[in-house]
Formats: C-alpha cells, structure tokens, sequence
C-alpha cells in the first residue's frame, strides 16, 4: 500500500509574523532616519538664512557708515552734529543704542542737485531699523520713514572710538572730530547669542 506524504515545505503562522514585525521594524527605523535627516537640513536651512541675513545687515550698516560726511543737519531752528549717537534708555542692562548721522549720496526722495540724506539706525519692537529724513535741513516736525532690517534682536549697542583711543557709549565728543574713528557693534539675539563686529571709519 502507497503512502502520500501531505506535509509540504513553508513558513508556519508565526514566523510569518515574525518576518512581517522584522519588515516593520526596519521601515520604521528608515523613516526616523529620513525625519532625521529633514529635520537636520531644514534647521541648517533656517541658519544658513539666519546668518546670511545677518551678514547682509553689517554691510548694509558698515556701507552707510563708510559714506558719512561731517556735515551738520539743521531740524527746524536746532542744529544737529553730522554724527549724533545716544542711548535711548538706562535700564540695568545698559540701555540700547541709537544713532542719527549725515551721510553722502543721493537724497532718499531723489531730487535734481541733491547731495546727500541724513539717516540713523535704532532698536524698535525687537527689529533695527534703518531711518531716512528727506535732506539734511528739514522742518522740525519732518517725520523719518524707516524700514525694518533684522528681527528677533534683543539689545542693540554702538560704542565709539574716540580720539585717544577710548570707546565711549554717546557722540559727539568735545574737543574730538565730527565722526568716530571706529564703531563697535554689538548684537544681542533674542536666541541669546551675542555677535560684536568693529568698523574702522577714518584713521
């Protein structure tokens, strides 16, 4: 009498299952990775934007400094020095910085036979502002139109290089010329991150 075997080779319930938690597994472990890898990159991204701006804010601020003439400005009946840095509070972290200042180019509302505007820069809701007036002598009452060039700064200080080589917080100095001989910039991120950089202006 013949005998059939009916067992036939191939995988049980359970390894099955087991094969298909191996598979859900390693794809799962892929995907982290790609989130990963995203995340990584898009928060490169957001630095290198960060950065790039930063750096296109110092030279937008080094080239207006570069052009500043000592050329007083007249605001009404007042006369204004060709470089005027203040601090606008006395908090107890030191106060933040502004700064008005004549410099050389065209008027910002172009005008035959302009020669130059006056412009400044101050710490306004947490953005630096860049300020235009329209000429150098205006009504007392002429308002600036200003621009917002970086956000999310915290604190926004200019300190001076004076004559002697001392760096002072205000200008102008008595006795000293119209305009410093270097500024230091010195940023506070709202991040927290401090970032300093020294403008050379005349010798």
């Amino acid at each position: 009498m013949m005998r059939f075997d009916t067992q036939r080779p191939g995988f049980t319930l359970l390894e099955v299952l087991i094969a298909v938690a191996i598979v859900a597994v390693i794809a799962l472990l892929g995907y982290r990775a790609l989130a990963a890898l995203s995340d990584a990159e898009t928060r490169l991204a957001a630095e290198a934007t960060r950065w790039r701006t930063l750096d296109l804010f110092f030279a937008r601020l080094e080239g207006d400094m570069r052009q500043a003439v000592p050329r007083s400005a007249r605001s009404g009946a007042v006369s204004e020095a060709p470089w005027v840095g203040i601090i606008t509070d006395t908090g107890g972290d030191g106060g933040d910085s502004a700064l008005a200042f004549s410099r050389a180019g065209p008027e910002f509302n172009i005008e035959p036979g302009s020669a130059g505007q006056r412009l400044g820069y101050r710490l306004s809701n947490g953005a630096i502002e860049v300020l235009y007036w329209p000429s150098y002598d205006r009504p007392q009452d002429a308002q600036a139109t200003s621009y917002a060039l970086l956000a999310d700064v915290a604190h926004f200080r200019l300190m001076y290089l004076a004559r002697d080589n001392a760096w002072v917080e205000r200008w102008p100095v008595a006795g000293d010329a119209d305009l410093p001989r270097a500024v230091r910039v010195q940023l506070t991120l709202a991040s927290g991150e401090t970032i300093e950089r020294w403008l050379a202006l005349r010798q």
